[in-house]
């Protein structure tokens, strides 16, 4: 079973990154379970027709212990097993803990042997890495740690922090940088800027999206682009970059 987490800022196209590269995955006839980490909960609408599903936090909040693993899991697109860990009640609670409480359910309850993964993808808000919000990045959850960017400024900043962390966490035997996935937002020099901080945290782009407005288009159908627009260069890219994070997570490591 391969395990990765997919890091970055808000509002950088994680989750519709991850969504499609899920979409793409579970094509090739892998078996694959998103698990979004995000308070919003919105990691997995987009594999099942725009729709909310039930949140582990909120099934713990509403009946304790007495709910059963089928009724965490909710199956999407192309038969990808989709989990929401949720957030707590607004002012009441820290959404690093809710992490931390959602994956600990998810691993009581025998998720991963039941539904057999081939492939974990934690979908992770990434703005800071403390608290759960690491809790992806630990032994026994993801092997290899990926981070979406474009090349403006603050994407940037967050990529960086992200990485600092992975590294500070790399002796109590976290998981591992495996990547820059570049979300293109066609600002100057982009490719550039992008490109050197990849040489500064010694690591490589793994794969590149272009800024498209069929993603938007998708996204108002409530679908991923592999499933609205299953024939287009825009699904194709997210089907190469699944074979490209396959593929560093096999070697043990990125290329640019």
């Amino acid at each position: 079973m391969i395990k990765i987490a997919v890091y970055g800022k808000g509002g950088i196209g994680k989750s519709t990154t991850v969504s499609n590269v899920a979409a793409a995955l579970a094509g090739q006839g892998l078996r694959v379970m998103q698990i979004g980490c995000d308070p919003k909960a919105d990691s997995t609408t987009m594999l099942h027709g725009g729709t909310r599903i039930p949140t582990v936090l909120d099934l713990v909040r509403e009946r304790k212990d007495n709910f059963s693993l089928e009724e965490m899991v909710v199956q999407g697109f192309g038969g990808v097993i989709c989990v929401e860990a949720g957030g707590p009640t607004p002012g009441l609670g820290c959404a690093g803990r809710g992490i931390v409480a959602a994956l600990d359910k998810l691993a009581e309850k025998g998720a991963y042997e039941v539904y057999k993964p081939d492939l974990v993808i934690y979908d992770v808000l990434g703005d800071v890495v403390c608290g759960g919000f690491s809790m992806p990045m630990r032994r026994g959850y993801a092997d290899k740690v990926f981070v979406v960017t474009s090349g403006e400024n603050m994407a940037i900043y967050a990529a960086a922090n992200i990485a600092t962390a992975i590294e500070n966490f790399r002796d109590r035997g976290y998981a591992s940088l495996g990547g820059l996935i570049l979300n293109r937002r066609n600002v100057k020099n982009e490719q550039q800027k992008v490109e050197e901080l990849a040489q500064e945290l010694g690591t490589g782009i793994v794969g590149t999206l272009d800024h498209s407005d069929l993603v938007t288009q998708a996204e108002e159908l409530g679908k991923t682009v592999l499933e609205a627009f299953p024939d287009s260069d825009m699904a194709q890219q997210y089907r190469d970059l699944a074979e490209s994070l396959l593929r560093a997570c096999r070697e043990g490591g990125a290329r640019v």
